[in-house]
């Protein structure tokens, strides 16, 4: 009885999980967001004297580590735990960081890009499973601000932290080793805290794997002794569990991939097309991340009351109507209008996204399950870019902007689709 009511409470912020994933996230996120956007680009050019090309492959090798291995991190959480899936792969961050200070070439680069990625990949899939384990029931449970405030943690963390080393290297007159370094105590931090995680939620909430090892005893034994069998159990149990609209899977892949479109030609189109002062893109980027950092919770807040539909509707249109403007205005006043919406259809989006993917995961296998979902997420985030580069190059300077919009346009498409198939079949059976 107990907890049946545990399912219909909302999931509290205060909560240790939450409060451990929060700093977790934001501490990988700000190690993550420092190396990326503010120093391996400037160090590999510039002090390594490697090619354009060589700092490209070196980023593709992180988005690639980082989503093939979702999906086995959420296999692997699912048998030992949140505790040491977390601390183990967070510790190959220290490592890759290590890499980096002692590697010339693009080789051993490329490499430690790898770990990173290996290492942040299973971040989300324990996130995600893990809220929706507090949530409880899939159908029922309240997921909505749990999500908006990791997502907000993200944020913050790849805002805060390039801001936080170029002004260290700008101002402070830091050596690249000695911020390497600082980085490195960022990670051993993130470790650390990773080490006070439950190893299980199986106590406060249903778990797929207390209820597994509860009911079937030495079968759960057995799948640990032969890991092939068990991972064949899994698959089996993946395809029969998941019963979600096979449309779902081209939007995940189109929600990132929206966001893979904008990612490397803002700052390029913002210097060339806007002609705005590096003080002026830094209130833009305010404008529009922190817009939608502060609009996270109180929108993940009202996601728990009112549904994801709405949510999503109005942001995907609203997205694609901003960005779409954004790519035209010229005029500075009119730039900060369309970042601030841009910025207010994310708020919109993202806890609306997640707390909607939350009711499509089944009980059992979750942490595969969600590794699987934000893979096929992830994959849009590596295809974005490249598709971007050729249409600025070949296209014109406003087109990647204009292809986001329209992928907009397509996500709400496919999710009033996917709503009304949903409804469809709920009312069939």
């Amino acid at each position: 009885m107990s907890g049946k009511v545990a399912q219909r409470v909302h999931i509290s912020l205060a909560s240790p999980f939450i409060l451990e994933m929060w700093a977790i996230i934001f501490l990988v996120e700000f190690v993550k967001g420092s190396l990326l956007v503010a120093l391996l680009p400037v160090y590999m050019e510039n002090i390594l004297g490697l090619s354009v090309t060589v700092v490209g492959f070196s980023f593709a090798m992180q988005y690639l580590g980082d989503n093939l291995f979702r999906s086995p991190s959420g296999w692997v959480m699912e048998r030992i735990g949140y505790r040491w899936t977390m601390t183990g792969a967070l510790l190959l961050i220290l490592v890759s960081l290590g890499m980096i200070i002692y590697a010339r070439d693009a080789v051993w680069l490329s490499a430690a890009c790898l770990i990173l990625g290996i290492g942040t990949s299973p971040l989300w899939p324990c996130t995600m499973t893990g809220i929706t384990e507090l949530a409880g029931s899939t159908e029922s449970g309240s997921s909505g601000a749990a999500m908006g405030a990791v997502e907000m943690a993200s944020l913050a963390g790849t805002g805060i932290g390039p801001i936080t080393f170029n002004f260290l290297m700008d101002h402070g007159g830091q050596s690249y080793r000695t911020v390497f370094l600082v980085l490195m105590g960022c990670a051993a931090a993130v470790a650390a805290v990773a080490l006070l995680l439950p190893s299980r939620i199986g106590d406060h909430a249903p778990h797929a794997v207390v209820r597994d090892m509860r009911g079937e005893g030495a079968a759960a034994v057995r799948g640990r002794m032969q890991p092939l069998e068990s991972l064949k159990r899994t698959l089996h149990q993946v395809r029969t569990s998941l019963k979600v609209s096979r449309l779902l899977f081209p939007a995940l892949f189109l929600q990132a991939f929206a966001i893979g479109l904008m990612t490397p030609v803002v700052t390029l189109f913002a210097r060339s097309e806007l002609h705005v002062t590096p003080n002026q893109f830094s209130l833009l980027l305010i404008a529009g991340g922190g817009i939608t950092v502060l609009a996270l919770i109180p929108a993940g807040r009202l996601v728990d009351r009112i549904g994801t539909t709405v949510f999503l509707n109005i942001g995907f249109l609203l997205a694609a109507g901003s960005l779409a403007f954004f790519s035209q205005v010229r005029w500075l006043p009119l730039v900060y209008c369309a970042v601030a919406l841009v910025g207010i259809s994310y708020a919109l989006i993202l806890p609306a996204w997640n707390a909607f993917l939350a009711k499509q995961v089944p009980r059992g296998e979750r942490g595969t399950v969600w590794g699987l979902f934000l893979t096929l997420q992830g994959s849009g985030m590596v295809a974005g870019p490249v598709l971007s580069g050729k249409l600025w190059d070949s296209v014109g300077h406003s087109t990647p902007f204009l292809a986001s919009a329209c992928v907009m346009v397509l996500l709400f498409g496919l999710h009033l689709l996917i709503i009304h198939r949903t409804k469809l079949k709920n009312g069939t059976s």
